[in-house]
């Protein structure tokens, strides 16, 4: 019986503001009718009644739970919350799908270990931008906003190429550059 080849994991990283989960919204609507790609979604461990964007939240006690048993494939801690992405990832990828996730950079590393032939995918901004960004977002303070932009980023991981995506101009074109790079990704399994 011929083994069914393993799909590919994307890993989309990029600071605060560059337009991860707009992109990402966008080529899930964009790629909707393509059966090969898998859009999943963060899960992120927070008390109910705050509002998140783009994550799946549940309770500290749910998510510590839910890790402590497996049911994350991966699992970071950033902006004082921890995340996970849920372990259906494996059977996705078992599935022979792309599996796109947001996540964060410092994370790349472990998810590498796992999931050794994972594809990087780096959005980035000019700062004017993401300040725009972040201020419209409305989440935070001007000084927060300001300390957020100053933080240095950690660097992807060494021996990692990821794809480039400067997604400062409009919202069209940092799509339509995302998606490319999916199929690209998609086209090379």
């Amino acid at each position: 019986m011929a083994r069914r080849p393993l799909g590919s994991l994307v890993l989309v990283v990029g600071p605060s503001g560059v337009g991860k989960d707009t992109l990402i919204k966008g080529a899930r609507h964009a790629l909707a009718s393509d059966q090969r790609f898998v859009f999943v979604r963060r899960v992120v461990r927070m008390p109910a009644g705050i509002e998140v964007e783009e994550h799946d939240a549940i309770e500290p006690g749910a998510f510590d739970s839910a890790e402590a048993v497996g049911r994350f494939c991966l699992c970071w801690d950033a902006h004082d919350r921890r995340y996970g992405l849920p372990i259906s990832v494996d059977t996705d990828l078992a599935l022979g799908k792309v599996v796109v996730a947001n996540v964060a950079r410092h994370v790349v590393a472990q998810a590498r270990t796992r999931y050794p032939a994972c594809s990087v995918v780096l959005i980035t901004a000019e700062i004017s931008r993401r300040a725009e960004r972040l201020i419209q977002r409305g989440r935070e303070n001007g000084d927060q906003i300001t300390a957020r932009l100053a933080r240095e980023s950690p660097a992807v991981p060494s021996g990692i190429n990821p794809i480039i995506i400067d997604n400062s101009g409009g919202v069209a074109i940092g799509v339509t550059a995302f998606v490319m790079a999916l199929r690209t990704i998609a086209a090379q399994d």
